[in-house]
């Protein structure tokens, strides 16, 4: 009710605030409109034509091309970043007098009317979904367009005060969840597609549950989410758990929850963590509501294994892969063939132990489910053979998927040794597979 009640205001405020507008006679060309409406938004002091301005900008975004959105953004990193006069003045300035005084104009002279500017958009009815909307563009362009780092750093920059764990909701997601949450967990769902209504209503029914993140300001739009199932001891292929045959028995009496997908549903928010405190806190939340429930374990992808495989490992000099094995894997579509696949099963388990545990990118894993799981206190507890032997499945790991073990009484220390250590953390069984 608060939150409806506060965009009912600033809908209001922003209504009084159209009879400030600037000139509207340039809405027929969009760049020159939006960039002197960016202009003015920065000098305007009242609240209600600031308002006004922040909705025209962002309605006004939302109705550009994709071309057009690119250049807007563009222009942000251009026209309004830091005036590097100002800046070296004030730098004379601090290192002259070097007093609290000089230091604050210095650090002010730094940062880009571009941030002011941003903060003002998100005053607008709307706006805090334009802004990520912006950085998802930002980011899909950054590789090409290295000029749109300066806008990146400010996005990333405010997104990430603007999303801190602080103002996060811990909700539950069920089949009495409001269908337009339901409708965008079927759309966002990254890892094992739910195909409509009935599969959904499966992965909802008494022995799952689903999780998620929400912000006071995207009411419904879920942020991450991760769907567990409730089995007897860990599961260690995915297809069963997909399955649409039914319940599990009432009287299997389950003992582990395993977390078999977890989805970031906000591309613009890419890199903004909310993946280790969700599991932390569906950890918590399991334990309390289910103190029958003793195991924590997720049933991972391996999304980079084949690629890596193929592409770098066979290349090596190494003692593990035979010729013969290489010719093999050499075949198109290899892994597809269980004549094939089943003759390398020693061979694929042990590179795969040797990839979690030992391969590294910048001094970490190089898988990025191993980096994620690790740094949130797991362990590696097992690597399951033809554990996903979907399509997919196949393609990106072998059919191999992984369980990360969550104990709690663990997770600190783990997640300790890892940030601190660069330790991997693994089960004896999972280190045995590379002797």
């Amino acid at each position: 009710m608060l939150n409806n009640w506060m965009d009912h205001m600033i809908k209001i405020v922003a209504e009084v605030g159209k009879s400030y507008l600037v000139d509207l006679s340039t809405r027929k060309h969009p760049i020159k409109h939006i960039r002197q409406l960016c202009k003015t938004l920065l000098v305007r002091k009242g609240e209600a034509s600031g308002t006004a301005l922040a909705k025209e900008i962002v309605d006004c975004y939302h109705g550009m091309s994709e071309t057009e959105k690119m250049e807007f953004l563009g222009i942000l990193t251009n026209e309004f970043g830091p005036d590097s006069n100002a800046i070296f003045k004030a730098a004379g300035d601090y290192m002259t007098n070097q007093d609290f005084s000089s230091f604050q104009a210095l650090s002010k002279s730094l940062e880009s009317p571009r941030l002011d500017l941003i903060r003002m958009i998100n005053h607008a009815p709307g706006g805090i979904g334009a802004i990520i909307a912006m950085r998802k563009l930002v980011l899909a362009d950054l590789k090409k367009r290295k000029n749109l780092l300066p806008l990146e750093a400010d996005l990333f920059h405010l997104l990430s005060a603007w999303f801190n764990r602080g103002f996060l909701e811990f909700q539950q997601i069920n089949w009495d969840t409001p269908a337009v949450i339901l409708e965008k967990i079927i759309a966002y769902e990254a890892v094992h597609e739910i195909k409509g209504w009935q599969d959904l209503r499966r992965r909802l029914a008494e022995d799952r549950s689903c999780f998620a993140f929400f912000h006071p300001a995207l009411p419904h739009e879920p942020l991450i989410f991760v769907q567990v199932a409730f089995t007897k001891g860990i599961a260690k292929k995915i297809q069963p758990l997909l399955s649409d045959n039914g319940k599990m028995s009432a009287n299997l009496n389950a003992d582990t929850a395993i977390f078999y997908s977890i989805s970031n549903a906000q591309e613009g928010l890419k890199g903004i963590s909310f993946g280790n405190f969700l599991i932390k806190q569906v950890v918590d939340h399991i334990s309390q509501q289910m103190p029958e429930i003793k195991t924590f374990s997720t049933l991972s992808p391996i999304p980079k294994f084949r690629r890596w495989l193929e592409k770098y490992y066979v290349k090596r000099n190494t003692t593990i892969l035979t010729e013969e094995e290489i010719k093999l894997m050499s075949t198109p579509d290899w892994y597809s063939d269980d004549l094939i696949r089943n003759s390398l099963k020693k061979t694929l388990l042990k590179i795969c132990a040797l990839y979690l545990l030992e391969e590294k990118k910048k001094n970490q894993p190089y898988d990025p489910v191993t980096r994620f799981h690790l740094g949130n206190g797991a362990e590696i507890e097992n690597i399951n053979w033809e554990a996903d032997m979907s399509e997919h499945g196949l393609n990106q790991s072998v059919g191999l998927m992984v369980n990360y073990k969550y104990i709690p009484a663990k997770i600190v220390a783990n997640h300790e040794a890892y940030v601190n250590e660069g330790r991997v953390s693994a089960s004896s069984k999972v280190k045995k597979l590379m002797v």
